[in-house]
């Protein structure tokens, strides 16, 4: 089966209301010091008559300042965010990895969260039954699966998320910023287990900071700007780019 990500005119925009919701501390220092509430507050056009199509074998790098909206693409993609105008298409399963501990219940188990945050990656019963073992193997967590996981230290917590994140595939992989997790002994393996992932996967889409990185897996990368394509090409050409940008 051949996989595909269009995107064709899309805009996407984030209401004002997130940006105007104030706490109750706020208001009263607020009329405390006689400040005026910001009111009517635009909306943010955060993709910006959006235009990309991806194809199957393509591993496509998303780079740019902070703010341009490359996670906003993900999760457009990935259906996390409604987009105003314009039309996406796609063809495979998409999965994606954002936030690694979405989904998790602080008062269940090690075991019970395994469960819970496979299938809302898009797993059935059975498949995360059958990684279970291999997935607390990989976290090594030992008896403490069987634990709640409030428990957990941070780093207990990041290992388990990463090795139920990475033990689900997809035909389209959707990465935000997720290389490795954990201390240093467990990073050279984490890192290892990504980059397998990612290699699965008929299309990769990854958000990522380390631009070495970025040369090293993808074979195309898009540089944005303020929710708009600037630019589309090599790896190492737009990587270019970008750093005539930063100067």
């Amino acid at each position: 089966m051949d996989c595909y990500v269009k995107m064709k005119n899309v805009d996407l925009y984030y209401p004002s209301t997130m940006y105007n919701a104030r706490t109750l501390k706020q208001e009263i220092f607020s009329k405390l010091r006689f400040e005026k509430t910001k009111e009517n507050l635009e909306d943010v056009h955060a993709l910006r008559n959006f235009n990309l199509e991806i194809h199957d074998g393509e591993r496509v790098g998303v780079i740019g300042f902070n703010g341009a909206g490359k996670s906003t693409l993900l999760k457009a993609l990935g259906g996390v965010y409604p987009i105003k105008n314009g039309t996406i298409e796609t063809k495979g399963e998409i999965r994606s990895m954002f936030e690694l501990t979405l989904g998790f219940d602080m008062e269940s188990t090690g075991r019970e969260n395994i469960m819970y945050r496979g299938l809302m990656l898009g797993g059935t019963p059975k498949e995360v039954k059958e990684k279970e073992q291999e997935i607390i193997d990989f976290a090594e967590l030992g008896e403490f699966i069987d634990y709640p996981i409030r428990a957990y230290s941070s780093g207990m917590l990041v290992r388990l998320a990463f090795a139920i994140s990475t033990s689900v595939r997809g035909d389209i992989l959707l990465v935000d910023e997720v290389l490795s997790a954990g201390d240093i002994n467990f990073q050279k393996k984490a890192r290892q287990r990504m980059l397998n992932v990612m290699d699965n996967a008929k299309i990769l889409v990854l958000v990522l900071h380390d631009m070495a990185a970025i040369e090293e897996i993808c074979n195309r990368t898009i540089l944005i700007k303020q929710g708009e394509i600037i630019a589309d090409g090599k790896p190492s050409e737009i990587i270019k780019e970008y750093y005539k940008y930063m100067k």
